[in-house]
């Protein structure tokens, strides 16, 4: 096969694909050496670039797949969204966050983290194919340890959980904490003192009035 020939057929892979494809698994189809399947999709990943087409080729979810080139998400959300409104929940991202974070983790163990029911939510993300049953708990009870799926590391464009942004990201800095804190401390000298009730007059004039 022709290095012309092999670019051509790795496109067409990846192309029919549903989802990331492994390297090892073009390797086996295209029969040559996955590290040579890792460069082959460089190369490839790099003339889209450098072409400036609509699509690019990227790592994503443990394999290889197609998809657009970020600076042109608005178009595909116009395209994919419109007329649609099957999307996530406040409640439901907020819940498939902390499984993605914590996992694998019970739903008795994601309830006592949010502080309310969340069999509804769970089940939702689970028909949505974003998690799934990944092992039991070895305590009482064996409860079942939910965790997240391929699926949701396409839906959000990783290669793996450890690309995640670290949470410490969305947490304050002490600075900041302190200064919000100063900001809402009561002082002595921003208490207005309390108008006194019913002056008296002590001038010994009169009211105005005539004898």
């Amino acid at each position: 096969m022709s290095l012309s020939e092999t670019h051509r057929a790795l496109e067409a892979i990846l192309l029919v694909a549903d989802e990331p494809v492994p390297p090892n698994l073009l390797a086996q189809l295209l029969e040559i050496p996955v590290d040579r399947v890792e460069a082959l999709c460089g190369e490839l990943a790099a003339g889209y670039e450098v072409d400036g087409h609509g699509f690019i080729l990227v790592r994503v979810a443990g394999g290889y797949r197609f998809q657009t080139a970020p600076d042109l998400a608005p178009y595909i959300e116009r395209f994919v969204l419109e007329g649609q409104s099957a999307r996530l929940s406040a409640a439901a991202l907020e819940t498939l966050a902390i499984v993605a974070y914590k996992q694998p983790l019970s739903r008795a163990q994601v309830a006592a983290i949010r502080g309310v029911d969340v069999d509804g939510v769970m089940r939702t993300l689970q028909t949505r194919g974003f998690i799934a049953e990944v092992a039991r708990d070895p305590g009482p009870g064996q409860a079942v340890l939910f965790g997240t799926t391929r699926l949701f590391l396409e839906r959000l464009g990783i290669d793996s959980l450890n690309d995640l942004p670290a949470l410490g990201e969305f947490v304050p800095g002490p600075e900041v904490m302190e200064a919000l804190e100063a900001g809402l401390r009561v002082t002595p000298d921003a208490v207005a003192p309390a108008p006194e009730e019913n002056p008296g007059r002590d001038d010994g004039g009169d009211d105005g009035g005539h004898a």
